[in-house]
């Protein structure tokens, strides 16, 4: 019996090959960005110019995904 991977079916990070560890990286990167995107404009926007509550927004921005592209597609004013 090896033990390559656990038992349980999750692989490690040493596991993973270069192109898996990189776009594991990319997405993080991308994630991080567009949550720090959402938390300075959320900042600098005035409230009137934006649908609801600033601190929630700025609290539901911290929700993966979601939260920032949901700030962006439809928490501001145009």
């Amino acid at each position: 019996m090896t033990t390559d991977a656990p038992a349980h079916g999750k692989k490690r990070w040493s596991d993973l090959s270069t192109a898996q560890r990189r776009a594991i990286i990319a997405a993080g990167v991308v994630q991080n960005s567009l949550l720090v995107a959402a938390l300075v404009d959320i900042r600098r926007r005035p409230q009137k110019k934006v649908r609801g509550d600033k601190r929630l927004w700025a609290a539901g921005s911290f929700v993966s995904w979601v939260g920032p592209i949901a700030y962006f597609t439809y928490g501001r004013k145009r």
